[in-house]
């Protein structure tokens, strides 16, 4: 391999997907394991992660070292043709390094000490914890650099930490000169002439720890920056060790979907596979779609090539208030919704369901049941479906000329406590946007404000409340080389600095969509609505004056707001300063597509059956809860059973076919 070509999910799949999940043999007996590689092989699975949780057990004290147990585990896996997606196990350390080293223990917004007895239990700034860690990896990745099971890195497990503490504290203060050199710099850009906040010396600033009132919220933002990029020191601290040790192995950490806590837009640039974790509650009638934005979110991430399902459940989980095991075939059907968008691994969390711990109630592969089990059964026609279609999906790509804008610095901005509505937040509007576009059998990707977006005809921005000028600059030659622009309510309201622009939004915004002035914001109570043409305004309002030139699409009707613009265009620039109901935002953005020369992936199709083609194949997924009948033009062949589709083809419930032409 050439020294400036990256390893990708390629060299881990080879040609197939990857089928397995998080496997945690140190809790059972070792005659377990054997019964293990049996019921692996049955279910077709190629792949397991191993040693997530392990560090007690492969570090018991201070610089000991146990690996026997993982030798024989390796071994055992490579014997039966079953890959090793080793992980680092740093997000558990073990008991005696928060007794002896309690500086390692991070600590809260209140000053309370996390303590050990869970997991993800460090300070991401902690010297201490950042040296034990490198420690182990390194000897990890000495130790199986050669193994032939090794074929993927997973460091850590879902990043979450948040940390107030001292160490963290005097990181932040140095993250903070690193970005503005001066004191003065950051006074300006924090506002804190406001409340008479200014700071005299670097040493006076600390993070947004417990206070008598609102926070600044500058400050807010900048430290939720700041976790961000220490989470992700610790993981290019482990991954640049196990890179330098096997140069040709993928390494990957998982994302928790919509997580506020990392910008998953700058860790994906350092992954060499984007991977995730998602459960979509079985009882959610939006559960296929909450699925979809994720599996869309990641694939963009993966700067749109195939993308790895680390982690969701064979059946219910075990940390909602009510945990539901999944229907009959409906483990099976978002799977292949999985697929459909872009997965080239398909895993679980976890191979055997665990006897002890927290965790006892979430579903394994292998359930409390057994191998006789239905959710053992349901995994093995999975394993045996995916391993036929593999040969014929893995690598191929999705085409979306839609681009959906999400960026987590404008959602941290704009959950400030000051805000002049609680009842929403940027996930829910995002949520709503994405789900009217699948709705509208639409496939879209997603995007940063400031990426290239010449390759989409429709942009959406449900909620940019924080705008760059550089963001600005990107929408405005979107718009003026021919793309169509929807923005939703609170668009442009602040710079990088949560500094409110003037006249409310930027100007530059006002121009391009038509908007004389933007007088006043009208948020409306939980449950209230705002009459406009044809359908009803949730959430928000807005008393704008329009330009002369601008095209009133929708007015409010009757109220404060009575004749004033609810939805405007000028162009190919929309804004909405409302958010529709479920159905006229879909009617809204199917019609603002249908003008783009944008149409739907299939014709006709009925309301809860998703069409997505990847490369040649196209996925049918029927989320309904009867059968249905589908029309699709030309004759195709179903890869799942093997039949000849001319014409028609009939999805049972849960039902889903891959047709190749």
């Amino acid at each position: 391999m050439r020294a400036h070509q990256r390893p990708s999910l390629a060299d881990a799949t080879r040609g197939r997907i990857l089928f397995g999940g998080d496997h945690n043999p140190e809790q059972w007996p070792e005659e377990t394991w054997h019964e293990d590689v049996r019921l692996m092989k049955e279910a077709a699975v190629n792949s397991v992660t191993l040693g997530v949780f392990s560090w007690a057990k492969l570090e018991p004290r201070p610089g000991a070292r146990e690996f026997g147990w993982l030798d024989r585990l390796m071994d055992l896996m490579h014997d039966h043709g079953v890959g090793v997606v080793l992980a680092t196990p740093t997000s558990s350390p073990p008991p005696w390094m928060g007794r002896l080293h309690p500086e390692t223990l991070p600590r809260d917004a209140e000053g309370r000490t996390e303590w050990w007895g869970s997991r993800q239990h460090f300070s991401h700034s902690s010297a201490v914890y950042r040296r034990y860690a490198a420690a182990i990896t390194d000897d990890l990745a000495a130790r199986y650099a050669g193994h032939p099971a090794l074929t993927m890195w997973h460091i850590n497990n879902e990043y979450c930490t948040y940390d107030y503490g001292d160490e963290a504290a005097a990181a932040f203060r140095r993250w903070l000169q690193d970005k503005y050199q001066t004191l003065g710099a950051l006074n300006h850009a924090w506002g804190t002439a406001f409340w008479g906040q200014g700071y005299d010396r670097w040493s006076e600033i600390l993070p947004p720890r417990h206070a008598h009132y609102m926070k600044n919220p500058t400050q807010v933002l900048d430290f939720r920056r700041f976790t961000s990029d220490m989470l992700l020191e610790c993981f290019v601290a482990e991954r640049d060790i196990v890179r330098r040790h096997t140069p040709h192995i993928p390494v990957t950490s998982n994302f928790m979907p919509l997580w506020a806590g990392q910008d998953a837009w700058r860790w994906a640039r350092e992954e060499d596979v984007v991977s995730v974790d998602l459960y979509p509650d079985p009882r959610d009638p939006l559960g296929a779609q909450h699925g979809a934005l994720v599996q869309d979110m990641t694939r963009s991430q993966a700067a749109g090539g195939p993308w790895m399902l680390m982690e969701q459940a064979a059946g219910p989980v075990n940390w909602r208030g009510v945990n539901h095991p999944k229907p009959r075939g409906l483990n099976r059907l978002w799977s292949l919704q999985a697929v459909a968008r872009g997965a080239d691994a398909v895993c679980y969390f976890q191979w055997r369901q665990s006897r002890q711990g927290a965790e006892k109630f979430h579903s394994g592969m292998v359930g409390h049941a057994g191998e006789q089990g239905r959710t053992f059964q349901e995994v093995k026609r999975l394993g045996a479906e995916l391993a036929v279609i593999g040969p014929e999906v893995a690598g191929t790509r999705i085409t979306a000329d839609v681009a959906v804008l999400h960026d987590w610095n404008s959602w941290w901005a704009g959950d400030h406590d000051g805000r002049l509505s609680q009842e929403f937040d940027h996930p829910q509007i995002l949520r709503a946007w994405h789900r009217a576009l699948w709705e509208a059998h639409l496939t879209t990707d997603f995007a940063h404000p400031e990426h290239d977006l010449s390759a989409y005809r429709l942009v959406v921005a449900p909620q940019p409340y924080l705008l760059t000028d550089a963001a600005i600059d990107n929408l405005l030659a979107h718009v003026r080389d021919g793309g169509t622009l929807v923005c939703g309510f609170l668009t442009g309201v602040a710079d990088e600095d949560d500094r409110v622009r003037p006249g409310g939004m930027d100007a530059r915004l006002r121009e391009l969509f038509g908007i004389r002035t933007l007088h006043e914001w009208w948020p409306l109570d939980a449950g209230e609505t705002a009459e406009c043409d044809g359908f009803r305004g949730t959430l928000w309002s807005e008393e704008l004056e329009a330009a002369d030139d601008a095209v009133v699409e929708a007015v409010y009707k009757g109220g404060e707001l009575d004749g004033l613009p609810a939805v405007l265009r000028r162009g190919t620039a929309w804004y909405l300063s409302t958010q529709p109901e479920p159905d006229a935002l879909r009617a809204l953005l199917a019609g603002v597509a249908d003008r783009a020369g944008l149409r739907p992936v299939l014709d006709g199709l009925p309301d809860g059956v998703e069409a997505v083609r990847r490369g040649a194949l196209l996925f049918l997924l029927n989320h309904r809860p009867d059968a249905v009948t589908v029309e699709v033009p030309g004759r195709h062949r179903d890869l799942l059973t093997g039949d000849r589709v001319t014409g028609s083809v009939r999805l049972e419930r849960h039902g889903a076919v891959v047709l190749q032409p």
